[in-house]
């Protein structure tokens, strides 16, 4: 279904707040929040503040996987992970489960969303698994999250998705893998995967750009992506040929150009192992920390100049967001390291920390 371009405008405010609107700052604790499995093995959304002290705990029906962040603040919407049906949205500053919806039938989420700069819409990466394409489910806030339409994500297996900071255009992670909830998780055309970045106007629908891999990458799934102040978007991939390939998995790209692939040292890439599971931007823009939990492994990287600075082993890290000072981490083991220190939690940190940026 294609989204109606009138009830698009109207929702993005067709009187011109289009741009992302200032918020007052909320009056609230809240600085994250997370996805994880407790220890009886039951899964749970979680809030948490700047010390990450457990303000609030939402059960889940299954896994969980990011959370899009309302621009006042004052909402998040959960996503399950794929190929789950459930989000669900917690009121941040009063700590409680607000509201609850799902895909359509014949669609799922891939984990990932985001509002539009006025939040009245919600945007969600998700499968047209019978097509083998990829779309943005679009949602009405005001009207209890019903989806009114979507839009095509120029791709196959979109990932994660974020608002350029015009307000108008959405970039997408196309990870090229096609998927069925018939045979979840496997992958069902890695010999012809064809990953990409996509640039889409959220109000005509349009795909304006697609970037791609090299021929000899196409295995190389680009999931994962943070925005830095100058606009440039840094990305990680997941690689999914040859186990003794050498490959990249960091890259930049800024609308209107080519992607760049990051070189390091071939023996950083292979403590990754392939593999890449979030990416996140420091505050400041000058540094970008990418995490593989298979390889146990942070490396923190200088923007500028596109070297990594820093390594750091710790066992299934997956987590990462931006602090006063550097990066939060949170892992497997239930960790979550600040620059001032570490707390433990009795509990499984899921893949992504989703920090709650205030206005």
């Amino acid at each position: 279904m294609a989204i109606d371009r009138r009830a698009l405008l109207l929702g993005l405010g067709a009187s011109g707040a289009l741009a992302v609107t200032p918020f007052a700052r909320a009056k609230t604790q809240a600085a994250f929040v997370a996805c994880c499995k407790n220890g009886d093995g039951s899964f749970a959304a979680v809030i948490l503040d700047a010390d990450a002290n457990l303000l609030f705990t939402e059960a889940l029906d299954a896994r969980g996987h990011d959370a899009a962040i309302r621009p006042d603040g004052e909402a998040a919407v959960v996503f399950a992970r794929r190929p789950g049906r459930f989000a669900l949205v917690l009121d941040l500053p009063n700590h409680r489960r607000v509201a609850a919806f799902s895909a359509p039938d014949d669609r799922h989420f891939c984990g990932h969303g985001f509002f539009s700069g006025d939040g009245r819409l919600l945007f969600a990466t998700e499968n047209d698994f019978e097509q083998a394409r990829g779309v943005l489910g679009v949602y009405d806030v005001a009207a209890g999250y019903r989806r009114i339409g979507e839009l095509d994500s120029g791709g196959v297996g979109p990932h994660e998705a974020l608002l350029l900071r015009d307000g108008h255009m959405a970039i997408i992670a196309n990870g090229g893998i096609a998927t069925h909830p018939d045979y979840p998780r496997q992958k069902l055309n890695l010999a012809n995967m064809a990953p990409s970045i996509a640039v889409v106007d959220i109000v005509t629908g349009e795909v304006a750009e697609i970037a791609t891999l090299p021929p000899e990458l196409h295995q190389l799934s680009i999931r994962h992506m943070a925005a830095a102040g100058d606009g440039t978007i840094w990305f990680g991939g997941q690689y999914e040929g040859p186990a003794q390939d050498a490959v990249p998995l960091v890259g930049r790209y800024r609308p209107g150009g080519a992607i760049t692939l990051i070189d390091a040292p071939p023996a950083l890439y292979r403590s990754m192992r392939h593999y890449i599971g979030s990416v996140a931007v420091s505050r400041d823009g000058a540094r970008i920390a990418t995490t593989s939990p298979r390889g146990g492994r942070a490396i923190i990287w200088d923007a500028a100049t596109r070297t990594p600075i820093e390594s750091r082993a710790i066992a299934d890290v997956c987590g990462a967001a931006p602090a006063a000072n550097g990066f939060v981490l949170s892992d497997g083991q239930g960790g979550v390291r600040q620059p001032g220190g570490e707390r433990m939690h009795p509990l499984a940190w899921d893949n992504h920390l989703t920090a709650i940026a205030m206005r």
